[in-house]
């Protein structure tokens, strides 16, 4: 069964690809409050790495900043519950970011060591989606 906070990040994520920034942030405050009031916290840090997303697709002055310090916090959060999937997203929300501001070799550090930790479910479209990142990082940085 699907949780009130998962449904909301759901939403927000679906929102946010559908251009409906403003209803996506509004939908993942929701369930970033919801989660801190009920202490669900399975899905905190997919939350908090959507509204790193969102806040990518507006058009306000440090949103690269902004966005940083989400997926930053997502990754940590994911860290803290040894949440390897919500790591793996948060670094791949993260490389492209830090790719654009001229860190290649950062980005390629970080989601190589997340992507390293998988020993199955290389079909997904999570560990696809990182598999080609990390080879565009790795061209680059040849």
């Amino acid at each position: 069964m699907i949780s009130h906070t998962e449904f909301l990040t759901l939403l927000a994520q679906a929102l946010g690809k559908a251009g409906r920034i403003e209803e996506g942030m509004a939908a993942v405050a929701e369930a970033m409050e919801l989660a801190t009031q009920t202490g669900e916290g399975h899905f905190r840090a997919e939350a908090r790495r959507v509204k790193g997303e969102l806040l990518l697709q507006t058009q306000s002055e440090g949103r690269e900043v902004a966005a940083e310090a989400c997926f930053q916090e997502a990754l940590a959060i994911a860290r803290q519950q040894s949440a390897k999937l919500w790591e793996l997203r948060a670094a791949t929300s993260l490389a492209p970011l830090w790719q654009k501001q001229g860190k290649q070799e950062e980005a390629r550090a970080l989601l190589g060591e997340i992507y390293g930790w998988f020993t199955e479910g290389f079909d997904t479209a999570d560990m696809k989606d990182a598999k080609a990142l990390l080879e565009n990082l790795s061209q680059l940085s040849n």
